[in-house]
C-alpha cells in the first residue's frame, strides 16, 4: 500500500496484545479510522535491545507470528519496516560464523576489522577523540576467533549490535537482498535505523560524513523505489542535519517538535515553537513520543540554552514520575541527551495540557506518529522499569487487548481519537497546502492550514491548556 497523509501509529508487535494477530485486531475493530499507517517497531528474530539487534530479515519472530499477520494488517494501513543499516546482531548465524572460521567465513566481509580500518591496526588518541562515540573508549568489541586469536571488531552501541561495513560488495549485497524482502512483505516505508552512524573513514567523526553518506542514501532509494517504496533515515542530532537531508529532497523525522511544545505549555509562550513550525517542511513525520526518550540534543539552537534547561527542570519537577535517576547509568541509559518518560507523564498527567499537545502536532507540517503508550495517554511503568533496570522501558508498557479496551473507555482517549480522525478526514491539511502560525496575544498560539478553499484554525491558549478548532 502507498504511503498516505495519515496518522502512523508507532508500535511493538507484543505491545497492543500479545502478538500480530492480536494487533490486527485492535486495529480493526478498537481503533479504525484512527490511523491510517502502522510502524510495526522490528519484529525480526534480535538478541537484544527490543528487536534492534536483528538475526535475520527473512522471517518473523515466531512468538509476533508470521509475514502472513504483517501482510494483513498491510491490505488495510500502510506500513512502516526497520532495517538496521548499521549493525546486526552478534548472535546471528553471519556473526557467528565468523567467529568460527575468521578468513575462511564467507561473512568476513560484512565486519569492520580494527587490524584493516586504521593504518596501523589501532587509532591514534586524536582519531578516537574525533569519532561521535556512544562509549567512552572507542568503539569495539574483543573478539576471539575459533582458532584462538583475538580481534577489535567495529560496535558502536552494545555488545550484541556489531556494526556492518556498508561500503563492502558483501554487505551491500546483504542490504540489497533485506530491503527488497521488506518491500515484497508489504512495506511502504522503510526506516533506516542508525543511518547516520553507517558510514566510517578514519580521521572523522564517523558520523553523518559526507559525501559518502549521500551515496548510501541514494543508493539505499534505487534499491526501493522500482516498488514504491520509501526510506526514511532515523537521525537524532542537531535539527541542521535534518534540514540538510530535507533539502535533498528525502524524508525527514521532525524530533525537535516534543521539547518545543513541551516549553511552549510549561512556559505558555510560544515564540520558540512558531518559529520552528513556520521552518519546518511538509515532508516529514512528526512525533511527540517514540520507543526512546524525548530527544534534548534535538532542540540544540531552536532553543536557548537556558531554555532548554528550563524545560528539563520543568518535566522534573511538574512530570508525574519523571525522576533525574530514571537517566543515569542506574538505568542503563544509553544517552543523556534524553529524558526517560511518557509524553503524558511529562506534561503531569494532565488531560487538557494533553490534548493540547496532540492537536500542535497534529496541526503541525508534515504526517504525525502518535506511538502506542501515547495513543492510551499511559502513565510511566515504573514496575516495568524497575524489573529491567531500562530506562527507557518506563516508556514501554505491554497492553494486553483487554487493557487496551479499558483504556479506551477514559474521555481523555475518546477525545484525543477524535482529533486524530479530524486529522485523517480534513483536506486542509493536505501536504500541498500552507500553513500559517500567528502569536495572539501573550499566552495565544493560532495555527491555520489551508489548501484550496478548505481550511482547518486551532486556537490554543498555552498558559490555561484550553484550545478551539474552527473548520471549513
Amino acid at each position: 500500500m502507498q504511503l498516505k497523509n495519515e496518522i502512523m501509529l508507532i508500535t511493538y508487535a507484543d505491545s497492543l496484545g500479545s502478538n500480530l494477530k492480536e494487533l490486527g485486531d485492535i486495529l480493526e475493530n478498537d481503533i479504525k479510522d484512527a490511523v491510517g499507517g502502522v510502524h510495526i517497531l522490528p519484529f525480526f528474530p534480535s538478541s537484544a535491545d527490543r528487536g534492534f539487534a536483528p538475526m535475520r530479515y527473512d522471517r518473523v519472530s515466531p512468538e509476533f507470528g508470521t509475514f502472513a499477520d504483517v501482510e494483513r494488517i498491510g491490505k488495510s494501513y500502510y506500513l512502516m519496516f526497520d532495517f538496521m543499516i548499521n549493525h546486526i546482531s552478534r548472535s546471528s548465524e553471519f556473526f557467528r560464523d565468523f567467529e568460527k572460521k575468521k578468513d575462511q567465513s564467507e561473512y568476513r566481509d560484512l565486519f569492520i576489522r580494527y587490524k584493516d580500518f586504521w593504518e596501523n591496526g589501532e587509532p591514534t588518541a586524536e582519531q578516537v577523540d574525533k569519532i561521535y562515540k556512544r562509549k567512552p573508549r572507542a568503539p569495539y568489541t574483543d573478539v576471539e576467533f575459533g582458532d584462538g586469536s583475538r580481534e577489535k571488531v567495529w560496535c558502536t552501541f552494545c555488545e550484541e549490535q556489531i556494526d556492518l561495513n556498508v561500503e563492502s560488495a558483501a554487505t551491500k549485497k546483504f542490504i540489497r537482498e533485506n530491503l527488497v524482502s521488506m518491500c515484497s512483505h508489504g512495506a511502504s516505508i522503510i526506516r533506516l535505523d542508525a543511518f547516520a552512524y553507517a558510514v566510517k573513514k578514519p580521521d572523522t567523526s564517523c558520523f553523518f560524513v559526507k559525501p559518502d553518506i549521500w551515496n548510501l542514501l541514494r543508493e539505499t532509494e534505487a534499491l526501493v523505489k522500482p516498488y514504491g517504496v520509501e526510506i526514511l533515515p532515523e537521525i537524532h542530532e542537531h535539527y541542521s542535519i535534518q534540514m540538510e537531508i530535507a533539502g535533498e529532497k528525502f524524508w525527514i523525522y521532525d524530533f525537535a517538535l516534543p521539547v518545543l511544545t513541551l516549553h511552549a505549555l510549561y512556559s505558555g509562550k510560544g515564540k520558540y515553537l512558531r518559529e520552528w513550525l513556520l521552518m519546518s517542511p511538509m515532508k516529514q513525520f512528526t512525533t511527540l513520543d517514540t520507543h526512546d526518550g524525548i530527544g534534548i540534543v534535538d532542540v540544540k539552537d531552536l532553543l536557548p540554552d537556558e531554555e532548554i534547561e528550563f524545560t528539563k527542570d520543568k518535566m522534573f519537577a511538574e512530570g508525574a514520575n519523571v525522576k533525574k535517576i530514571y537517566n543515569t547509568e542506574a538505568y542503563n541509559n544509553l544517552d543523556i541527551y534524553q529524558v526517560n518518560t511518557t509524553y503524558y507523564a511529562a506534561l503531569g498527567e494532565n488531560d487538557n495540557a494533553y490534548l493540547l499537545a496532540r492537536a500542535i502536532q497534529f496541526f503541525a507540517p508534515g504526517i504525525p506518529q502518535v506511538y502506542y503508550v501515547g495513543m492510551l495517554a499511559g502513565a510511566n511503568d515504573i514496575a516495568l522499569m524497575e524489573s529491567t533496570k531500562n530506562g527507557r522501558d518506563i516508556n514501554r508498557h505491554c497492553y494486553s487487548a483487554e487493557e487496551v479496551k479499558e483504556e479506551l473507555k477514559r474521555p481523555v482517549i475518546k477525545d484525543l481519537l477524535a482529533l486524530m480522525r479530524f486529522r485523517n478526514r480534513h483536506p486542509a491539511f493536505s501536504l500541498e497546502g500552507q500553513i500559517e502560525v500567528a502569536l495572539t496575544g501573550e499566552h495565544g498560539l493560532r495555527i491555520t492550514r489551508k489548501q484550496g478553499e478548505h481550511f482547518a484554525v486551532l486556537d490554543a491558549d498555552l498558559k490555561r491548556h484550553t484550545f478551539e478548532i474552527r473548520c471549513s
